[in-house]
């Protein structure tokens, strides 16, 4: 009998209720577990936002704005960052984080109404630095390639992060825009095993498909490096080596690394997810990142929550030094963008040109 724990094609292991509901509800063994609950299903429900672009003042992070077409992602990453953001919906950050989902319809219209504000001032945008931009739902909702279609015509630079296969249907428009260089991709790579990504990330692509897709994309000319996170000890930090020799074999221009963050209720989800997945090693895994956190589950204060502290966090950071060096990436490489070339898009009534 499957573990009622699990849920095939899913991430979490439950649904903890959010951290700002006053009421909670206890889950009690009554003996008919066995009549398994319905697999969760994925609803997407529209997201009327009135603005489109966030911003941001952390210092260690590089980019002061984003844009996230998406609340939730089907991906269904346990390690998520973005889960306890769904709490603010009133919302479990676990299975609801990856079936409730919320798209945004007219994020198009509003980015244009933004872009076209004589206040505004040009600088790169984030795409995707919450929730995956081309998770499955895009198919269908084709709200990214919307933004890309406005961010084209405005010839405003962007930054995509991506870990799916589906950027290439907008190799279309990304191709010119890297011409003049507009656009630059990040790629998340976390493990090159199947079995571990089915368990950790249960509806993403392989390992193996995310570097064609780093290969094809620098083939046509849009640069794409690779981002290994989060680097979880005892996980998949074994691969690390392997992770970047394979990044740079496939054409990458950088490769980068963060260590896992768990703030909020994603501590909770991810010892759920340890326990269910790898008993054996669930205590040695929380000792370690315990230790790079200053004995808590997470810290997150500026300039250590992406690396961690202490000794483990000083050797991961090591080994992919030299693991770049070893293969020609020790410098990461700044593909800058160009600002110079935003056109202010006029609004006039439904009508929008571009000055």
């Amino acid at each position: 009998m499957r573990n009622p724990g699990k849920h095939k094609g899913r991430g979490a292991c439950s649904s903890p209720a959010p951290r700002f509901r006053p009421v909670r509800h206890e889950a009690v063994d009554d003996g008919w577990w066995q009549d398994e609950a319905p697999a969760p299903q994925t609803v997407v429900m529209p997201d009327p936002a009135r603005t489109v672009i966030s911003r941001n003042q952390s210092p260690d992070v590089p980019f002061d704005r984003s844009i996230n077409p998406y609340r939730g992602c089907e991906h269904g990453c346990i390690y998520c960052f973005a889960r306890p953001s769904h709490a603010y919906l009133d919302l479990s950050p676990g299975l609801d984080f990856e079936t409730r989902l919320f798209a945004k319809l007219e994020a198009a219209d509003r980015l244009k109404e933004e872009l076209a504000r004589p206040s505004y001032r040009c600088a790169p945008i984030v795409l995707g630095a919450n929730t995956d931009a081309y998770q499955p739902v895009e198919k269908d909702y084709r709200i990214s390639r919307g933004i890309l279609e406005v961010l084209a015509d405005c010839r405003h630079p962007v930054s995509i992060l991506t870990k799916s296969g589906l950027i290439l249907r907008d190799l279309d428009i990304l191709v010119p825009m890297a011409r003049r260089g507009l656009v630059n991709v990040m790629v998340s790579v976390t493990t090159l095993d199947s079995e571990l990504k089915r368990r950790l990330e249960p509806r993403t692509p392989s390992g193996e498909r995310r570097l064609a897709v780093v290969r094809r994309l620098n083939e046509a000319g849009v640069p794409t490096g690779i981002l290994l996170a989060p680097v979880i000890p005892a996980i998949n930090d074994p691969e690390l080596e392997t992770i970047v020799a394979e990044s740079a074999a496939a054409g990458a221009v950088c490769v980068g690394s963060v260590i896992l963050r768990l703030p909020h209720e994603l501590s909770q989800l991810f010892r759920e997810w340890l326990q269910a997945h790898y008993p054996d090693r669930a205590g040695r895994v929380m000792k370690i990142l315990q230790s790079m956190r200053g004995g808590r589950d997470n810290d997150s204060d500026f300039g250590r929550r992406m690396r961690g502290q202490g000794p483990f966090a000083d050797l991961i950071a090591r080994r992919m030094q030299l693991a770049r060096r070893r293969v020609g990436l020790y410098r990461r490489e700044q593909v800058s963008l160009d600002c110079g070339q935003f056109r202010h898009p006029e609004v006039s009534g439904s009508q929008i040109s571009l000055l």
